[in-house]
């Protein structure tokens, strides 16, 4: 299946919705507990966009900010109506934003090309072997930073 853009979605009740203008700069499977605990499984799906190219289009998400695994602040951003996990925005990183695959309107595209945080992998999940795998946050290039 193809992707098309611009990419839409929102949360579960259709409070928040939002469109992305730009295609993903990297598709990835997280498998840091705070991911596991967000998702409810054993990792959280994610596209990794310009921050530029995402527009909320109805609501405003409630975001919750906690200290990574990988050290830095975060905030996760999510439904204050139905609790549906949307994105996350990483001060450090002003210039991305993350969005969770299973918040997309067609989620059935996304293709991820990496396992991060595979160290907090819980045993009972079986990754793709084809992925790349990083044991913690891989390199991002410093263009994506401030």
């Amino acid at each position: 299946m193809t992707m098309t853009v611009p990419l839409s979605g929102g949360c579960a009740c259709g409070a928040i919705r939002y469109e992305c203008s730009a295609r993903p700069i990297v598709s990835s499977n997280c498998h840091c507990r705070d991911c596991q605990r967000a998702s409810g499984s054993a990792f959280g799906p994610f596209l990794t966009v310009s921050a530029d190219a995402l527009r909320l289009t109805r609501g405003e998400p409630r975001f919750y900010r906690k200290v990574s695994d990988g050290g830095n602040p975060m905030l996760r951003g999510f439904c204050p109506d139905c609790g549906s996990p949307l994105l996350i925005q990483e001060p450090h990183r002003s210039k991305i934003v993350s969005i969770h695959a299973a918040s997309l309107d067609d989620p059935s595209w996304y293709k991820p090309t990496m396992d991060i945080f595979t160290a907090s992998a819980q045993p009972w999940d079986v990754m793709n072997p084809k992925l790349e795998k990083f044991a913690r946050m891989p390199p991002i290039p410093e263009s994506f930073g401030r």
